[in-house]
């Protein structure tokens, strides 16, 4: 084209295009012959879907709890691990005769991940809930790809009820034994609490008031045994008072009590009053052990032997007066109160050493309970916690088994299938629509521009304005062309 800058009509154009007509047809059916060559010889590859619904469990959350909490997205992972394993792969390859030249000229390996690329799990973004998904399969047999994406389907859903169940299983089992582990501390507990109060039994917490109660009781025992030993004591001093003033008043004035000196003083009564005299003092002075004590003690023996048996040494071979035997009477009378009274403060005393022997020993426990209270505290606050424990994870054992019988009853949340795979009616690949649209627009595209770009090419002059753009002369005149008419 000499004149680039000409503008064209619609006429300029039809007329440019009639003249290259040819580089516009040749191109249009080159390609347009390609592309439908193309549309019916490629080989024809084809899709299946099969759409797989996620229903929740058919028991309501508030009664059954499942142990089984992963994400679908999270399960889906680990359930296409599993199924497009190469031993799950080379069972369906095997199954339905899949790959057959590739499998005569490949490894195994290189044929499995063929139909990996060609199986897509997909969950749509779009849904939020993300309550279901979609499995499909591409093949050249669509048949075959119908029953492919049914089979894969179909191993999807029995592998998820068998990951649910082994979880839930494997759950159940952890929690058995955790809870059998913390039921044997527990019970070690119980029983280390049960040996320390059987050890410290009376120094309990729970003993304190009536330890208190009994300790008060012994306090006043012993106060009442104090009090009749204190009471008994002085009873024997009275008597030994009145066998003291007996002697010396009623017997050693050498009367009868009344004034009268009618009856001799017994020599041996006086004696046995004047030994007494001394007992008390060398008593007063010295331990029971001293000689001077002993003696007088031996003599005092000998004095009252002689005394009972009513014979005075000063009068041998004769009996002694009626006075003399009243005194013996009143002697062996009183003797006998003062052993009666010896016995009974021996037992008082007895009885008391008892009895402060278990104030002793109540005062000890009253002492011993803040820190057997302490003790016994820090093994209940470890019993409590471990058995808070040892509770909880009974009641989620409890939870768990429920879970697992939900699981093996098939009652938890399932995949189901919702639409199962069909036999393709037109091929996935290639879009035969597509591809010729594609071929028509190609093909347009290149008869236009070739003849654009031949027309651009032409050099020659196609009218005055082509001959003044290139002479620069102005064309006075045009000749037309001269059309031969028929005759």
């Amino acid at each position: 084209m000499i004149n680039s800058q000409k503008s064209f009509s619609l006429h300029d154009y039809l007329d440019v295009f009639l003249r290259r007509i040819w580089y516009f047809l040749i191109p249009l059916a080159i390609i347009l012959a390609g592309t439908v060559t193309y549309a019916v010889m490629a080989p024809k590859w084809y899709r299946s879907s099969t759409l797989v619904l996620v229903s929740p469990q058919k028991i309501s959350p508030d009664y059954v709890k499942a142990t089984v909490t992963s994400s679908v997205e999270d399960r889906l992972a680990s359930i296409a691990q599993e199924i497009l394993s190469r031993t799950r792969l080379e069972q369906v390859i095997t199954e339905f005769k899949l790959y057959s030249n590739q499998v005569k000229s490949l490894p195994m390996e290189s044929v499995v991940e063929l139909m990996r690329k060609d199986i897509q799990v997909e969950i749509p973004k779009k849904d939020k809930e993300k309550n279901y998904f979609t499995i499909s399969y591409v093949g050249k047999d669509p048949r075959v790809v119908a029953q492919v994406t049914n089979k894969l389907s179909s191993l999807f859903i029995e592998e998820n009820l068998k990951i649910r169940e082994q979880q839930a299983q494997g759950t159940t089992e952890f929690l058995e034994s955790e809870l059998s582990s913390k039921k044997d501390k527990v019970e070690k507990f119980q029983q280390e609490i049960t040996d320390f109060k059987r050890r410290h039994i009376n120094e309990l917490p729970e003993n304190r008031d009536s330890n208190l109660k009994v300790l008060d009781q012994l306090h006043v025992q012993s106060q009442k045994i104090n009090e009749n030993i204190k009471g008994n004591e002085d009873r024997k001093v009275i008597i030994q008072s009145q066998l003291a003033n007996m002697t010396l008043q009623g017997f050693d004035s050498g009367n009868d009590g009344k004034g009268s000196a009618s009856t001799p003083r017994p020599p041996m009564v006086v004696q046995m009053s004047q030994l007494k005299g001394q007992l008390e003092e060398l008593v007063a002075k010295y331990t029971e052990n001293h000689p001077d004590i002993v003696v007088t003690r031996k003599k005092i023996a000998d004095l009252e032997k002689r005394l009972a048996e009513g014979q005075d040494p000063a009068n041998k071979g004769k009996s002694a007066d009626p006075l003399s035997d009243q005194y013996n009477y009143f002697q062996t009378e009183r003797k006998t109160w003062l052993s009666m009274i010896d016995k009974e403060i021996a037992r008082l005393k007895k009885e008391d050493e008892k009895v402060r022997a278990m104030i002793a020993g109540y005062q000890g426990r009253i002492e011993n309970t803040p820190i057997r209270e302490l003790s016994l505290g820090a093994l209940t606050r470890e019993f409590a916690n471990m058995n808070e424990t040892y509770q909880v994870l009974l009641k989620k054992n409890a939870e768990a088994q429920q879970a697992e019988n939900l699981e093996r009853r098939q009652k938890g949340e399932q995949f189901r299938i919702v639409d199962p795979a069909r036999v393709p009616e037109k091929p996935y690949q290639p879009d035969i629509p597509k591809v010729l649209l594609i071929g028509l627009v190609l093909s347009l595209g290149a008869g236009l521009g070739l003849t654009f770009v031949r027309e651009q090419m032409d050099r020659s002059f196609r009218d005055a304005e082509d001959l003044e753009v290139t002479l620069g002369l102005r064309v006075l005149a045009n000749i037309p062309k001269a059309e031969r008419k028929a005759a």
